[in-house]
């Protein structure tokens, strides 16, 4: 795997970017109260996260090791990592462009025109949008942020599984949506095989479960009800190694599933979660995924980049 990319980086990394984030909760609850049986199950609240998502986590990273005081920076997003970017470039004076493709929800584009951003609406899908981003950042030299495809970015991300591990020390197995790879990419490489880490992705964006089944990333076609978060057409090929060598499974879930997995956390937890970020435990409430007798799971809520309206 990528050689930057390691335990001994991310513990590094972890107090440059703690002024800025929040060190997200834990919280433990009886697996029963989902009409599960086994162990409790622990989930990760990084929905909690400053910006909402994860991605506070790498654009922090990339944004205070990368670039010059004062220069502009941009990103594609579906939504998330814009909003992610859009909100470090606030808070470290940075002006920022961020393109969002068609499909991204006005709350995640609301969010980043919060933040001071401008947001450039265009293309159908994440691909499209990241052209345009490529396209600006010849033109006017300002810093590229990738969501996914960099060592900064998965540094930056695998500071999740850091604070999950401080704080769980006894969980096995982690369970993690996965889009384009960054959040996965960074928490196997921080456990870099402590604890077993399985992918979970919409059935309609199966970009780990291609790649490994290809042995490199491979496009896929991209649709569904997460696609906004989890649309990535490709696997990050810094992510592949990491996921080739730390990954032991990727799971594949339905829309169906996706949705039930959402409104299972509002019904028990009053917690509203984003269809990407309830991927991950689809693949537990649905069966996909079945824990061994006293396996200690781990769920990361990763985003809550939605309307809570749905739920209420």
């Amino acid at each position: 795997m990528p050689a930057e990319i390691t335990p001994a980086a991310i513990e590094a990394a972890y107090p440059l970017i703690r002024p800025y984030i929040r060190a997200t909760p834990v919280i433990e609850v009886a697996a029963v109260d989902f009409g599960l049986g086994g162990a409790p199950i622990t989930f990760k609240l990084e929905f909690l996260q400053v910006s909402g998502t994860f991605k506070a986590r790498g654009a922090f990273y990339n944004l205070l090791t990368r670039g010059a005081p004062g220069q502009g920076v941009v990103a594609a997003s579906g939504g998330n990592h814009g909003a992610a970017v859009a909100y470090a470039a606030q808070k470290l004076g940075r002006p920022a462009h961020i393109f969002v493709p068609e499909i991204s929800s006005p709350a995640k584009i609301k969010k980043i025109r919060a933040s001071g951003a401008e947001a450039h609406i265009g293309g159908a899908e994440f691909a499209e949008a990241y052209e345009a981003s490529k396209a600006w950042v010849e033109r006017t030299g300002d810093l590229p942020v990738h969501p996914y495809d960099d060592p900064g970015t998965l540094i930056g991300q695998g500071t999740v599984g850091l604070e999950l591990r401080r704080q769980a020390p006894e969980i096995g197995t982690v369970l993690v949506s996965v889009g384009g790879g960054g959040l996965i990419g960074g928490i196997a490489a921080f456990y870099a095989g402590a604890a077993k880490v399985i992918g979970v992705e919409p059935e309609g964006a199966p970009t780990l479960h291609a790649a490994l089944a290809a042995g490199k990333p491979v496009d896929v076609p991209v649709s569904g009800l997460a696609a906004d978060s989890l649309g990535a057409r490709r696997l990050g090929e810094t992510v592949f190694p990491i996921a080739r060598a730390y990954v032991a499974d990727a799971l594949l879930v339905s829309d169906a599933e996706i949705r039930a997995a959402q409104q299972a956390l509002w019904d028990v937890l009053r917690v509203v979660v984003e269809p990407g970020a309830a991927a991950a435990f689809a693949a537990l409430l649905s069966g996909r995924y079945v824990p061994a007798a006293g396996e200690r799971v781990a769920v990361i809520l990763c985003g809550a980049n939605t309307d809570a309206v749905k739920f209420a």
